[in-house]
């Protein structure tokens, strides 16, 4: 089996519709303050429209430092962050500013490793059978280009 293309063009939209309910019930849940292992209500300012945009997003913590993945590659989220560099994750009541730093390829294989590890479950579906937790660290650097990390800062 080929391997899929991930390059900055990457974008995976469809999604079955028992995705599209997960992610209203996270979404509802975060919203009340519910965490589910690490999710965040994302909030980015639109850089077309200006108006906010909001979507749930797995909050990843590696060292002490977070980071924000983009399984589904370069979605509207992603472009809203890299134009702004700025956001809020929001969980119940509690609202954190942040700044966004987005990651070179090469920086991104373990950070893609433990995201995988983490949320395989969740967010496989968006990467090829070939791309796993496991996988050697030159497919994941393969990757690396159709999947957005962003390195979170305290605004």
């Amino acid at each position: 089996m080929a391997m899929q293309e991930y390059n900055d063009k990457r974008v995976v939209t469809s999604g079955r519709r028992s995705m599209l309910v997960m992610n209203k019930m996270v979404a509802g849940l975060t919203n009340l303050g519910i965490s589910l292992m690490g999710s965040r209500v994302l909030s980015v300012q639109g850089r077309k429209s200006g108006a906010w945009r909001s979507t749930p997003v797995n909050l990843l913590t590696v060292d002490g430092q977070r980071y924000l993945v983009a399984p589904r590659g370069h979605t509207q989220w992603v472009r809203n962050l890299r134009a702004s560099n700025t956001g809020t994750l929001r969980l119940g009541r509690k609202v954190e500013h942040f700044r966004a730093e987005e990651l070179t390829d090469t920086d991104k294989p373990d950070i893609i490793r433990t995201y995988l590890k983490k949320w395989a479950w969740e967010v496989g579906a968006f990467f090829g059978n070939d791309v796993r937790a496991d996988s050697p660290t030159e497919i994941l650097l393969h990757v690396a280009p159709g999947v957005p990390v962003f390195k979170i800062h305290p605004a």
